[in-house]
């Protein structure tokens, strides 16, 4: 029997305490070749101070690119046909 390959997620949401484990596991993940999307975020939970960084995969980024340009090209040409 063989397995499925692992699929990369194109897009992550890495959550966690803001301390040098959470800079690590952002550092793997650019490693793997994620770009950062986004400004990352912070909460205080009364305890410690929360982050969040949003991570994409560029061929993601690249393919909402294209979607966006080709809906604005529909809506520009007037036809509004947007696939």
């Amino acid at each position: 029997m063989s397995e499925k390959p692992v699929r990369s997620l194109s897009y992550r949401l890495i959550t966690g305490p803001d301390d040098s484990s959470f800079c690590e596991r952002i550092s793997a993940y650019l490693d793997e070749g994620y770009v950062l999307h986004g400004s990352p975020a912070a909460t205080f939970d009364g305890g410690q101070i929360i982050v969040a960084q949003a991570i994409m995969l560029p061929h993601a980024i690249a393919a909402a690119d294209a979607a966006v340009a080709a809906a604005v090209d529909a809506l520009e040409s007037g036809t509004g046909a947007i696939r």
